[in-house]
C-alpha cells in the first residue's frame, strides 16, 4: 500500500514537513515486512509515532535515570539485555523508531538487517535503519496478527511491555490510541477502536 506524507503525519502525529522526510524510509520498511494493509499501517504508524516522540527521536534520551542505570551490569535487567560490560547500557540504549535496546537485541537485529550494530549501534539512528529496525521488530514479534484483528492494545503491550498477553497498560496508551484513530481516519477506515 502506498503511503502519503499526510497519512504518516496523521498516524505519527508529526508535522507534514517531518512526515515528508520520513515517508520514503517508512514506506520501504513497511514494504519489506508486509505492513501493507490499512489496519497494519494504522497500528504501526501510531506506535512509531509515540515511541519516537512524533518522529523526532531515534535514540533514547539518556539521564541516566534510575531505570537506565539498571541497563548496566551487574543488574538482572542488564543480564536480560545481554549487557555484559560497564557502559553497555548507554552504548546499546534504545534506538530506532521502535527502541531496540540491549546488546543481545542489537546482535539479533544486526544479523537480520545485515548491519554491524555491535560495533556501530549508532547506525540505528539513520532514518532508513531506524524505520527498518522498527518494521523488523514488528515482524519478529508477529504484530501483524494483532493489527489484523484490530487488537491495538495487544500491539501496544508487545511494544511497550514486551508481551501482547500482559495485563499492564502501556505507557502513553491514550496517545497511542489517539494516533491510531487519526491514522485510521487518514486511511479511510471506520473510527471504531478495538482495544
Amino acid at each position: 500500500m502506498e503511503l502519503t506524507a499526510s497519512i504518516v503525519s496523521a498516524g505519527c502525529g508529526a508535522p507534514i514537513a517531518r512526515a515528508m522526510q520520513w515517508l520514503a524510509p517508512i514506506q520501504s520498511a513497511c514494504n519489506a515486512y508486509q505492513i501493507d494493509t490499512p489496519l497494519r499501517v494504522a497500528a504501526f504508524l501510531a506506535e512509531i509515532g509515540v515511541e519516537s516522540g512524533r518522529l523526532v527521536f531515534t535514540a533514547e534520551l539518556w539521564g541516566p535515570t534510575l531505570a537506565q542505570q539498571e541497563y548496566d551490569p551487574p543488574s538482572v535487567k542488564a543480564k536480560g539485555l545481554g549487557n555484559t560490560d560497564p557502559g553497555d547500557g548507554f552504548k546499546y540504549r534504545g534506538r530506532g523508531l521502535i527502541q531496540i535496546t540491549g546488546k543481545a537485541n542489537y546482535a539479533i537485529c544486526g544479523l537480520a538487517l545485515n548491519l554491524p550494530l555491535i560495533d556501530h549501534p549508532e547506525l540505528l539512528q539513520q532514518p532508513d535503519n531506524a524505520a527498518l529496525s522498527a518494521a523488523w521488530f514488528w515482524s519478529n514479534n508477529k504484530l501483524n496478527q494483532w493489527a489484523d484483528a484490530g487488537n491495538f492494545l495487544a500491539v501496544s503491550r508487545a511494544i511497550n511491555l514486551g508481551n501482547p498477553h500482559s495485563t499492564g497498560t502501556p505507557l502513553q496508551y491514550s496517545q497511542r490510541l489517539a494516533l491510531y484513530g487519526a491514522a485510521k481516519k487518514a486511511l479511510g477506515l471506520a473510527n471504531s477502536l478495538q482495544q
